[in-house]
């Protein structure tokens, strides 16, 4: 086939699998995840139910592949972050506050959403990633000297993940500062 028609052919199914993942993440949050139907997500999409099955077996799988996308998008937005400049410590603080906030975006999530949506083998890629992530970043401020050198920087990884990971549950953005300069705290020489 001619490499146009590939290109065209690619981006059409790009484009089903986008409206059908956010056709998805419209109806969990209108109406919750026990409404959502592969004939409502088909509706929603602007799609017929077969072509939906052409590209999803059923709703978890559905919700699998938006979960993933959503993943990939904050493990985006968290190297953008990174990248905007200043010092390993600086870089890391601003890091920190943002993994913070989309944990405690996290909490918003329905429990029954977030059972389906935090398990499989996509959730233990991402976590890895995470946490290497991270552990680059703390060993660079460790190797300035801005950041405590008696801890493996794979440990305070694990650390910051797990400390922030309470702020699912804090109740306010003033919360989830503190919790950063709590965990910032631990981290300092």
């Amino acid at each position: 086939m001619p490499r146009l028609w590939n290109d065209t052919i690619d981006a059409h199914r790009r484009a089903v699998r986008d409206a059908t993942l956010d056709a998805t993440a419209a109806l969990v949050a209108e109406q919750g995840l026990t409404s959502v139907t592969m004939s409502r997500i088909a509706e929603k999409a602007g799609i017929g139910r077969a072509t939906l099955y052409k590209y999803f077996p059923d709703v978890e799988a559905v919700l699998m592949a938006w979960h993933e996308r959503q993943v990939a998008t904050h493990l985006d937005h968290l190297t953008a972050v990174r990248d905007q400049g200043g010092s390993p410590a600086e870089r890391l603080r601003a890091v920190l506050h943002a993994y913070a906030f989309m944990s405690r975006a996290k909490g918003n999530h329905s429990p029954g959403l977030s059972a389906v949506l935090h398990q499989g083998e996509h959730m233990a890629r991402a976590h890895g990633h995470l946490r290497d992530f991270l552990r680059e970043l703390l060993a660079e401020g460790v190797e300035a000297g801005e950041l405590r050198d008696d801890v493996d920087p794979a440990e305070l990884a694990g650390y910051c993940l797990h400390a922030l990971g309470a702020a699912t549950d804090l109740p306010s953005e003033d919360a989830v500062h503190r919790l950063v300069v709590v965990t910032l705290d631990g981290l300092r020489k």
